[in-house]
C-alpha cells in the first residue's frame, strides 16, 4: 500500500526543491545587492545591523530565506545520498528531516538575533 504513494512524494519533493530554489535565487540576489550597496555607501557592519533591527520587512525576508534553505538543502542532500550510497528508506528520510529541522531552528535563531 505504501508503494503507490512513493511517486507522489518524489514529485512533491521535486516541486518543493524547485520552488525553494527560485526563492533562494531571489533571496541571494537581494542579500548580495543590499550588502554591496551598503558597503559602497560607507556603512559598517554595525550600522547595517542597527538599520535592520526591528524591521519587520527584513525579518520576513530573512525568515523566508531560512525556510527556503531548510526546504532546499535537505531534499538535495537526500537526492545526493540516494545516488551515491546504498542508504534508502525511512532512516534516510528521518535523517534529512532532522537536518531540515536543525536548519530551521538555527536559522531562526540567527534571524532572531538580528532583530532583538
Amino acid at each position: 500500500m505504501a508503494r503507490p504513494l512513493a511517486p507522489r512524494i518524489e514529485t512533491l519533493l521535486w516541486t518543493a526543491q524547485r520552488a525553494s530554489a527560485a526563492a533562494l535565487g531571489l533571496c541571494v540576489a537581494v542579500h548580495l545587492v543590499t550588502i554591496v550597496l551598503a558597503v559602497r555607501g560607507g556603512l559598517s557592519a554595525a550600522e547595517i545591523l542597527a538599520r535592520t533591527r526591528g524591521g519587520i520587512t527584513w525579518l520576513l525576508f530573512y525568515g523566508l530565506f531560512v525556510v527556503a534553505v531548510a526546504i532546499h538543502a535537505p531534499i538535495g542532500l537526500r537526492s545526493i545520498l540516494r545516488e551515491t550510497t546504498a542508504w534508502r528508506g525511512r532512516s534516510l528520510d528521518l535523517a534529512c528531516g532532522l537536518f531540515a529541522l536543525a536548519l530551521v531552528v538555527f536559522g531562526w535563531r540567527a534571524v532572531g538575533g538580528l532583530f532583538r
